[in-house]
């Protein structure tokens, strides 16, 4: 069975940090491209971030969230991450990973629509 769990959130203050994971099992994440989504309550789903297949795959970030959020791959351990720093009271919302299969040659900002989602988890920012 193909599967992607979130895992890594939580509550935190104000300028605090987190790290989720996105561990897959059932395929190889190294041959998927991988996007961090977000939702609020009242808001629409946005992507935070993503990568491209492969060992080095190229990276996006939205303005919202660049300069404070990297993602990351460990293939060995079949997961990506996303540390977030200097969080904020906006980034707060569900969280989730996502996953498409895609040649390395292919950017992940050109993937609209992925095939595998995790059920998401909760970041909350607040004092």
């Amino acid at each position: 069975q193909l599967q992607l769990v979130e895992s890594g959130g939580g509550l935190v203050q104000p300028g605090g940090s987190l790290r989720l994971s996105c561990a897959a099992s059932g395929f190889r994440l190294d041959y998927y491209a991988i996007g961090w989504f977000r939702q609020a309550p009242g808001k629409e789903r946005e992507r935070v971030s993503c990568i491209s297949s492969g060992d080095d795959g190229r990276q996006y970030y939205a303005d919202s969230v660049k300069g404070r959020f990297t993602i990351s791959r460990d293939n060995a351990k079949n997961t990506v991450y996303l540390q977030m720093n200097s969080l904020k009271p906006e980034d707060t919302a569900a969280y989730y990973c996502a996953a498409e299969r895609t040649p390395v040659t292919r950017r992940c900002t050109t993937v609209l629509e992925y095939d595998y989602w995790g059920q998401g988890t909760q970041v909350t920012v607040s004092s």
